[in-house]
């Protein structure tokens, strides 16, 4: 069984402000670390669920947080950015079994995280698909959907969670945080790693009824902080600004909505 993780940090336990999440930051060792953690933990219940081949994609910022010395012998890790349309999917094909979310968070426009965003946040107040704000979770897993690969775990804040237990019903979901404010409610370190890791083996044991489903149609949204990025944007084949701060765009596929994304924003 081939298994891919996309690892972010803002919905790992703990995580609390920008500073945290920030590589070469002093605040940001601890955090790598249980990032680091997490990932382990979900890279050891793919390990115990039958995986003999795992692909871990360092996907915040840099993309150089993992310290890869601490994971399981055998799992490979993809640093850096791709310059590819699938971003933080980087790598995913059809050849994969399922795949996993860890330390993802809510959403631009909503208020389950203080760090809360979609991709840009220094560009984008908000990102929409078909009309609903739209998380980093919920395009990724579109990505894995693309290549017919089930999501079978999440791990993240509580709004994201239960938020995305709609658009996957049958993965299995940890909460290690709740977002109130500018402050966040945490699990224990170790308890967020047990509970990962449990999460993920029930996940797997559960992949075929964990596909996505995928609209027919996709249209984008994006409301943008400056009006000079709309206009900007605007300009993409195929786009239509619709006000002064926002631009849409209907794609054929998830993998053209990323390509869109990828130029625009």
């Amino acid at each position: 069984m081939k298994v891919y993780i996309s690892v972010d940090i803002e919905g790992i336990t703990g995580v609390t402000d920008w500073d945290e999440t920030e590589l070469g930051h002093g605040e940001h060792t601890w955090a790598r670390e249980q990032m680091t953690r997490e990932t382990t933990a979900a890279c050891e219940g793919a390990i115990e669920a039958g995986a003999t081949e795992i692909i871990v994609k360092d996907a915040h910022d840099s993309a150089r947080n993992l310290d890869i010395s601490k994971l399981p012998k055998g799992v490979q890790v993809i640093r850096g950015w791709a310059s590819s349309p699938e971003s933080m999917m980087a790598g995913i094909d059809e050849s994969y079994d399922a795949t996993i979310f860890v330390g993802y968070h809510s959403a631009a426009g909503e208020d389950g995280n203080p760090l809360a965003h979609t991709m840009n946040s220094s560009k984008a107040t908000y990102i929409k698909i078909n009309e609903k704000i739209a998380s980093e979770f919920w395009m990724n897993s579109l990505i894995s959907a693309y290549y017919n690969v089930p999501v079978v775990f999440l791990s993240g804040d509580k709004m994201l969670c239960e938020n995305s237990k709609k658009l996957v019903p049958n993965m299995e979901i940890v909460a290690v945080k709740t977002g109130i404010g500018d402050a966040t409610f945490n699990m224990h370190p170790d308890l967020a790693c047990e509970s990962i890791k449990e999460g993920v083996i029930k996940g797997l044991k559960n992949k075929d009824n964990c596909q996505v489903e995928t609209p027919q149609e996709l249209k984008l949204e994006i409301r943008f902080r400056r009006h000079q990025d709309a206009k900007r944007a605007s300009y993409y084949r195929g786009t239509k600004q619709i006000d002064a701060h926002t631009i849409e765009y209907i794609a054929k596929d998830i993998q053209d909505l990323m390509i869109a994304k990828m130029f625009i924003l």
